[in-house]
């Protein structure tokens, strides 16, 4: 029969029967012989209020994450933001051939609160006559609210947008954790930037300058508006000046300083043309070594025949016989051959070679077109990356469409462009090109780069260093030489003339404006005459007419500079 046990210390009998036999062999460690005694009341009590305790602890910590602060934590935990940020590759360095720095990359001093995005600053070296060469480029930009909308410098003109791609580099990235005051908290997944290539130029910055200050010196004095300047390796194409003037500051157009692009902006001498590559000029006589050349190619003359120069020649006036056309020389010459013709810049002698007169064959405009093309000229000249203006030859078709008033081509039509004049215009760049191809007996391409550029020479410029052998005799264009050397030891190009050091020259003065109220003054040639290995050419822009002093004294200053500071270049 089952009964409540009364005590919790009561034992039945039936609880110890069996263990009592076993009394002496007890496995204490195994609890044998022990009393068992039930849990009391108060441990569940007291097991139940801690648990409790615990469970109220957790509500009250719920509450106040949820309720209490629930909107402060949402909006820190919005605020901690991962953002993957930009940094921006390091742009290559711009050197001469020399290895002087020209255009370098400069970090800003590292300020509270600034950090590694922060971008390098673009400095340009302060030498004169090299900024339409190096042009410039637009920095990394950012929107208001703080994201890049252009992550790399960007170039716009000159060799930093012409060598862009190899300038550039590559950006890198870096994933980085922000709390909710702006405060980094921790940055992985980084890829480091690559900085750009360092480019070097084939110019010589210390000759450019000099070269530049010789052509405003001489615009300033004589009342030019510009000019310009290059010089040409006749082998390579390596440009080893070119230069425009005036000039611009690359750093303010890079740093988008107002004050001075309103001031270039509002500059009637437009200093941001690059006169060198976009500057269109007629070239007036510099272009007669070449129609020399197209005259003894054609056989309507040998270079020893002469002709009379008395300052003028008259065609008869089919509209009105009494009044003929007069077409005058710049002086009377006499008897001149081919190469005296050249010296002498005899105008009657190249209008009877170019259009013909009496018994004397001419040329013809369609060879006359056939040749300049040939030197060059009515083209792009190849200078990789930069702007270039092609130019005109004037043509019966040109002239066609250009004066439907007046479409007939006349004879003085061909005697004007025979000259350089009429509708004919040329950049400094082709007229330099032409000349070395009267020096070498090739049409080079231009180029801006070193050739000791090895690595990004076929990735910028593919044509660089090509050039085109001329379809003419040796004869031919050593004849046009001679003459050009003449010029300079006896004709109108003495102020290049020099001992130690023997230049060939062909000056030109092209006429210009509705009146012909003003002039350019022209000179092209090479050095050294015998073993030819720099072609240069030199424009001064729109003085007024009859202006004596000109080109030619920019060169001669400009040569004998050469001659005392850079043996290295005159042979």
């Amino acid at each position: 029969m089952l009964r409540k046990r009364t005590k919790r210390s009561e034992i039945e009998a039936d609880e110890i029967l069996i263990d009592s036999e076993n009394l002496p062999d007890f496995d204490r460690d195994r609890f044998e012989g022990r009393i068992e005694q039930p849990l009391r009341l108060r441990s569940f009590a007291a097991a139940g209020i801690f648990l409790a305790v615990i469970f109220a602890a957790y509500l009250v910590r719920a509450g106040d994450l949820q309720i209490i602060k629930g909107a402060l934590y949402a909006k820190q935990a919005q605020e901690n933001k991962l953002e993957e940020q930009t940094i921006i590759a390091e742009r290559g360095a711009i050197s001469d051939r020399t290895g002087r720095s020209l255009v370098w990359s400069e970090r800003p001093v590292v300020q509270a609160g600034a950090n590694e995005n922060d971008f390098a600053r673009r400095v340009y070296a302060p030498y004169r006559g090299i900024a339409h060469a190096l042009g410039y480029a637009k920095p990394p930009a950012r929107d208001s609210a703080g994201f890049y909308y252009r992550d790399t410098y960007l170039g716009v003109d000159g060799a930093e947008r012409a060598f862009d791609s190899a300038l550039g580099g590559v950006n890198g990235r870096v994933l980085t954790e922000y709390d909710a005051r702006g405060e980094i908290v921790s940055q992985a997944r980084r890829q480091e930037p690559r900085a750009g290539e360092k480019v070097v130029l084939s110019l010589d910055a210390e000759v450019t300058q000099v070269l530049y200050d010789a052509i405003a010196a001489r615009t300033q004095e004589s009342r030019f508006v510009g000019g310009a300047g290059v010089i040409m390796d006749v082998h390579t194409g390596e440009l080893l000046a070119m230069t425009s003037y005036p000039e611009y500051s690359p750093a303010a157009l890079t740093e988008g300083d107002s004050e001075k692009i309103s001031v270039y902006n509002s500059d009637s001498r437009r200093p941001f043309l690059n006169r060198a590559t976009d500057g269109l000029y007629a070239p007036g006589s510099i272009v007669k070594p070449i129609i020399a050349a197209a005259a003894l190619e054609e056989g309507v003359i040998d270079e020893y025949k002469q002709i009379l120069s008395t300052g003028s020649i008259s065609i008869p006036n089919p509209y009105n016989p009494e009044t003929p056309s007069v077409f005058r020389d710049w002086r009377a010459h006499g008897y001149v051959d081919m190469r005296h013709a050249i010296a002498v810049s005899s105008d009657v002698y190249f209008y009877e070679v170019g259009g013909g007169y009496g018994a004397q064959k001419g040329v013809g405009i369609a060879n006359i077109d056939k040749y300049l093309q040939m030197f060059g000229f009515g083209m792009d000249a190849g200078l990789e990356g930069f702007s270039q203006a092609q130019g005109n030859i004037p043509t019966p078709q040109w002239k066609a469409k250009t004066f439907p008033d007046d479409p007939v081509w006349r004879i003085g039509n061909t005697y004007h462009t025979a000259i350089g004049q009429y509708g004919m215009q040329i950049t400094p760049l082709q007229a330099a090109r032409a000349a070395a191809a009267l020096a070498s007996g090739k049409l080079v391409v231009p180029t801006l780069l070193a050739s000791r550029n090895a690595n990004i020479i076929g990735a910028v410029a593919s044509t660089t260093g090509e050039s085109t052998p001329l379809p003419l005799s040796g004869h031919s264009l050593e004849v046009a030489r001679e003459g050009m050397r003449m010029s300079v030891r006896e004709g109108i190009a003495t102020a290049v003339n020099f001992a130690d050091l023997h230049v060939a020259a062909k000056t030109g003065t092209a006429q210009v404006g509705s009146s012909n109220q003003y002039m350019n003054s022209w000179m092209i040639g090479f050095w050294p005459f015998e073993y030819p290995r720099f072609a240069y050419a030199v424009v001064l822009e729109r003085a007024p007419a009859g202006t004596l002093v000109g080109a030619s004294a920019a060169m001669s200053g400009f040569f004998n500079w050469l001659r005392q500071n850079k043996p290295e270049y005159l042979n």
